[in-house]
């Protein structure tokens, strides 16, 4: 499966994108509202997991490139999360950039073709996202997508004393399909 948009391919992981992902992995900016930054041998056992989601389910979260020059950008698509997280009663879309690629829209134009994919296509009844409630910049991108805010909750896998407990969680329904501003 890919996913094209005016300047975006969303597609499953080639081996190329081994070294960029370990660097955005252990990057301080990007990792910056995360509990911590992943080791090369953690970064590289995730972006397994990654690949085999998709393999298995035909959807997960999709390596991203540029469509004018093919460099890889990051990753843009839909999460399951395990049981403990209570809240995640449905897919996540997320999003994760490497800093050289902020603040061009990419998040948001990739993140509305996940959504228009997740209910024409997989037929998802809710698609649900959520991050650190420092993180407002991919908060700013749940809004720009459509989602709404329905809840702030600790993180399950956080400390209660950690600065980055905190969390927002957004959702967007299927029946509000019509209204997401797609490319």
């Amino acid at each position: 499966m890919i996913l094209e948009t005016p300047r975006l391919i969303l597609r499953q992981w080639q081996d190329s994108d081994t070294a960029p992902f370990i660097q955005m992995c252990a990057d301080d900016q990007v990792m910056r509202h995360f509990y911590k930054k992943l080791n090369a041998s953690e970064a590289t056992a995730f972006m397994q997991r990654l690949k085999d989601a998709i393999e298995t389910r035909g959807w997960g979260l999709y390596a991203v490139e540029l469509k004018a020059t093919g460099e890889f950008i990051g990753f843009i698509g839909l999460h399951v999360h395990p049981p403990e997280f209570e809240m995640a009663d449905a897919p996540e879309i997320g999003w994760r950039l490497l800093p050289q690629y902020w603040h061009q829209g990419y998040a948001t134009e990739g993140s509305k073709a996940v959504l228009k994919h997740a209910f024409r296509n997989l037929r998802l009844d809710k698609v649900i996202s959520f991050t650190a409630s420092a993180n407002q910049p991919s908060e700013r991108v749940m809004q720009r997508i459509g989602m709404e805010k329905v809840s702030e909750f600790s993180h399950p896998l956080m400390p209660l004393e950690h600065p980055l407990n905190l969390h927002v969680l957004y959702e967007k329904q299927r029946s509000d399909y019509l209204h997401i501003p797609f490319c």
